[in-house]
């Protein structure tokens, strides 16, 4: 009777989707928080807090659940990699809420310092939680955010792609996540001036969300004073799908030609370079 029962698998990947993306917004926002309102640190410590958020996300969630901690990785993944249609929205509203949490708690451990920083709760500390074009300084349009995050969400999704591969990176699961949080680091150290690198829908909305919730009634806006929060929703999506293009009409038809071996498996199969039994 017991080998009947099927198991809830879902709830278990959106448990594991949660968690892994709330661990990474605590490390992300976190130093975001200390860097702006606490004036400790620099670019160099955002750069790297997110990329090790994005590390020990993945390590978090991947045996369960691959570890997308995207909704831009989740489409790309169910376009190019054969991933479940069903498990799209489940996923990136899973995403969402850790992001969302995530971003309430570093709202409320860093009260009293942003309040000292920005007592008016404005655009001068609503970066620490969302992206703003150019920084919220620099001359930088939504448009010009948009074509970058285009760009951004392109580069990560091509090169999670290209690592996770097995006949492109034999034997890389241990090593995955670590890979993959250095090309967050890359990509905050080449591409954080337009948009402040979202490259990540769940990233930006859940603790936009949680700041205007916590007394930051222009978050919805950019410094110009126009709705700005669609950009890194809609623009890392399209990102997404022109860099699982890039891979799977770029270059995966070329590994898809090399002699197979016995750990290999479909180019672009994120899931399951993240999943294997990690050895010691």
């Amino acid at each position: 009777m017991a080998g009947l029962i099927k198991k809830d698998t879902l709830t278990g990947e959106l448990v594991a989707e949660f968690l892994g993306t709330f661990i990474l917004i605590l490390f992300g926002v976190g130093v975001v928080a200390q860097v702006v309102a606490g004036g400790i640190g620099a670019h160099d410590s955002i750069a790297w807090a997110w990329g090790l958020g994005v590390t020990f996300g993945i390590y978090v969630a991947g045996r369960i659940s691959g570890a997308h901690l995207n909704p831009a990785v989740t489409l790309a993944q169910a376009v190019f990699g054969g991933f479940s249609w069903k498990k799209v929205l489940p996923y990136s509203l899973a995403q969402t809420a850790g992001a969302f949490v995530a971003a309430l708690i570093v709202r409320w451990n860093y009260t009293e310092v942003i309040g000292k920083f920005d007592p008016g709760h404005t655009l001068k500390s609503q970066g620490i939680f969302s992206t703003l074009p150019g920084n919220g300084s620099l001359p930088v349009h939504e448009w010009g955010a948009f074509r970058d995050q285009v760009i951004g969400t392109a580069i990560l999704v091509f090169l999670i792609f290209a690592v996770t591969a097995a006949k492109n990176t034999p034997h890389v699961a241990n090593l995955a996540p670590f890979i993959i949080g250095l090309i967050v680091v890359a990509i905050g150290f080449a591409w954080g001036t337009d948009a402040g690198y979202a490259i990540n829908p769940a990233r930006d909305f859940g603790p936009r969300l949680a700041s205007f919730l916590t007394g930051y009634s222009h978050a919805w806006s950019d410094q110009y004073g126009n709705l700005y929060f669609w950009v890194p929703i809609i623009a890392p999506l399209i990102g997404a799908l022109v860099g699982g293009a890039l891979w799977k009409f770029g270059l995966a038809p070329y590994l898809n030609a090399l002699p197979d071996d016995d750990q290999a498996q479909e180019p672009g199969d994120v899931d399951e370079a993240l999943t294997r039994p990690h050895s010691n």
